[in-house]
């Protein structure tokens, strides 16, 4: 490790130690500043507080990025049939169709067959990742436009779905959010064959839902993709730093985490001034590749921004608690993607590696040259990924032609 890095450890684990004594202190106004910059860390990392190397963009081609994206850009514009689920807590789930188009293959021409109704289509379910949306799907949702039926839901807190109804009710679990899932299915897709795919916090969603209704995986399920995720032993993750570093982080993370949540109207101004600082933090954690088109960063950067402080801080301890590996069972009897980014620092490749171990028929892809991310660093290869396994589960014909999925060269999809 660099000198520079090894600074930049201790610079923001002493943050952390001095946000959460202002905190408890009561000096919000005074930690707000320290805080909220130690929070930008959090949310960017995607399941982990972290402290980190002093990464900065040029502001200047940051500038260019943000006006090229906010005024026209084409990235988490793709919009479908909006539709409502509600949890059993009465949480309100926001969720989008894309239907298959009438004339494409398994579309139209089998709405009717002797006469009879055809049976349901295949629906695809795309489960998001932590301080994300549904919109972290967009190359694959371009590319599978009109190919098959497609559903794209936010998890509860996040994009547009509702806030947990009950203020004072239980902490969020992985376990919510798999009966989340569930109420997305019943609302969604009540009846046909069902592919899963999820993105870290959205992998363990699935997992979730096998572990409490392992029936309807069996009888409903034909194909799972787990893309960059985890089944368990996250308190384990290093996050690229040393363990120095990082045992200094989470000895004070949970109760700077508490008091931000409590404070977040002025934790939130304290993100917004150190925003540029760290757009080098959330590229750092979110991908691994030199050369990612800024747009597509800054893409990445709004949907992470986009989190309320406070919902970061209200879903954090759901991660060291999970551990469904023995869910992961309900998946063998399946076509299975199991796929990482190499250079993954959140949920790193070893744990996609373990998730493949467990179900020996899976397809292991680790992608070189990719963070977190994957899907938006290198759609092409997930994409790719993805249609062969539709392809195996039945849900597209052998043949079927994918869309373009974009890339993240400067040269932007449409």
């Amino acid at each position: 490790m660099s000198e520079s890095s090894a600074e930049a450890v201790a610079d923001v684990a002493t943050a952390a130690v001095v946000a959460a004594s202002a905190a408890e202190a009561g000096g919000w106004r005074r930690a707000t500043g320290i805080a909220g910059a130690a929070i930008g860390v959090i949310a960017a990392g995607a399941a982990a507080g972290v402290a980190i190397e002093r990464m900065t963009v040029g502001r200047g081609m940051r500038q260019k990025a943000r006006l090229a994206l906010d005024s026209a850009g084409p990235f988490g514009a793709l919009r479908g049939t909006p539709g409502k689920a509600y949890a059993d807590d009465g949480t309100e789930l926001y969720y989008e169709v894309d239907e298959v188009e009438p004339d494409a293959p398994l579309g139209g021409r089998r709405r009717r067959l002797f006469g009879r109704k055809a049976p349901a289509p295949v629906t695809v379910v795309f489960s998001h990742g932590y301080c994300l949306s549904q919109d972290s799907w967009h190359f694959q949702r371009a590319a599978l436009r009109g190919v098959v039926r497609t559903v794209y839901w936010d998890q509860r807190s996040h994009g547009r779905s509702g806030r947990t109804a009950e203020e004072d009710g239980p902490p969020v679990t992985i376990d919510r959010l798999g009966q989340d899932l569930k109420a997305v299915l019943d609302a969604a897709a009540p009846e046909g064959p069902i592919v899963l795919v999820g993105h870290s916090m959205g992998g363990m969603t699935m997992m979730a839902l096998a572990a409490q209704c392992p029936e309807l995986v069996r009888k409903r399920v034909v194909a799972t993709a787990f893309v960059g995720t985890s089944s368990g032993r996250l308190g384990e993750v290093n996050f690229g730093l040393p363990v120095a570093g990082v045992n200094a982080v989470r000895r004070v993370l949970p109760g700077v985490l508490r008091a931000m949540g409590r404070q977040a109207a002025l934790v939130e101004k304290g993100r917004r001034a150190t925003a540029d600082l760290f757009a080098g933090v959330i590229k750092r954690y979110s991908f691994a590749s030199r050369e990612v088109d800024p747009a597509v960063a800054r893409f990445a950067e709004r949907m992470i921004e986009g989190t309320p402080i406070d919902v970061v801080a209200e879903f954090y301890p759901a991660f060291t608690d999970h551990d469904k590996t023995d869910a992961l069972a309900c998946f063998r009897d399946m076509p299975v993607l199991v796929l990482a980014g190499i250079g993954d620092l959140v949920t790193p490749s070893e744990h996609s590696e373990a998730i493949a171990d467990l179900l020996p028929d899976a397809e292991l892809v680790l992608v070189p040259d990719a963070g977190h991310l994957v899907m938006l660093e290198h759609p092409e290869v997930v994409t790719d990924r993805l249609a062969d396994l539709l392809t195996r589960a039945g849900a597209v014909p052998a043949g079927a032609t994918v869309g373009g999925y974009g890339s993240t060269s400067t040269a932007h999809p449409h």
